[in-house]
């Protein structure tokens, strides 16, 4: 066979680029398929449905996992967003301002508590403080040092969050607002940081449903039987019937909160990117 024969051969093609993306994720697909049918094969049902699933458990926690339990937990996260909210908002304002100590001490702030667990946070609000300050109490009781606990968590995250928001909003805002006669403080109050919050507002939602989750740990803060949260709620009736079919409930009823803020948190963000475009 002689080089023009060979060169009038038609060339053998591979994959398109296209084609190799589609049998990549129809092979991902089967391998996780399988991975379900082997799960689904293996699992002993039964076991699981005694444990996790009992009817007559799950209905003796209504009403109360709802009017009690899902009611303190929603409470706690509001309260203790409220909280982040406001310090949060001052602390970023301190980080932005051109006074060094101000920026220093939100500084220290936002890496200690950044860096701190939530549960140290609870322990050092419901035993560090009345060891510190004898004899006083926090207003509002157990609500008052959740507030006050979660508050302190999220506050040094939305401090971040708040500070970015307030630097995304274009300088000449500010320059505008001065030339109208604004003061420093009156244009950002009155027009950056209602701008910023319009840019935040995606992952201030998000940080409410962590609040939401890490509410769990008022049960560190010692609470009564009518201050329960969901997993003190459902961790109490497991002990007492022998079961876990009350977490499973708890644990649903955190998703009936958190899967519709996530949706929400979606939305907004897909918004926020089409108003870019």
């Amino acid at each position: 066979m002689t080089d023009t024969d060979t060169a009038l051969q038609p060339k053998k093609k591979g994959l398109t680029r296209r084609q190799k993306r589609t049998l990549s994720r129809g092979v991902q697909y089967a391998v996780f398929a399988a991975a379900v049918i082997a799960f689904a094969a293996t699992a002993d049902w039964g076991r699981l449905q005694n444990q996790f699933a009992q009817a007559d458990i799950a209905k003796q926690m209504f009403p109360d996992v709802i009017t009690l339990a899902l009611k303190n937990t929603v409470l706690y996260t509001l309260s203790g967003f409220v909280v982040g909210l406001v310090l949060g908002m001052v602390i970023a304002l301190m980080r932005l301002s051109s006074v060094g100590p101000y920026r220093w001490l939100a500084g220290i702030y936002i890496e200690i508590f950044r860096g701190l667990p939530a549960l140290l946070i609870f322990i050092f609000v419901g035993v560090a403080v009345p060891l510190a300050f004898p004899g006083t109490e926090i207003p509002g009781g157990t609500y008052g040092k959740v507030a006050l606990a979660l508050g302190l968590v999220s506050a040094a995250y939305m401090a971040e969050t708040i500070r970015a928001g307030i630097q995304a909003v274009p300088k000449g805002q500010m320059e505008a607002a001065r030339s109208l006669g604004f003061s420093p403080a009156k244009a950002m109050i009155s027009i950056i940081v209602p701008q910023a919050f319009r840019i935040i507002l995606p992952p201030l939602t998000n940080e409410l449903v962590l609040l939401f989750k890490d509410s769990s740990l008022v049960l560190f803060l010692g609470v009564t039987l009518e201050e329960r949260e969901l997993s003190k709620f459902g961790r109490d009736l497991a002990s007492t019937t022998a079961n876990s079919t009350p977490i499973l409930v708890a644990g649903l009823c955190y998703l009936l909160v958190t899967i519709p803020l996530s949706f929400v948190v979606r939305r907004m963000e897909n918004k926020a990117q089409e108003a870019i475009r």
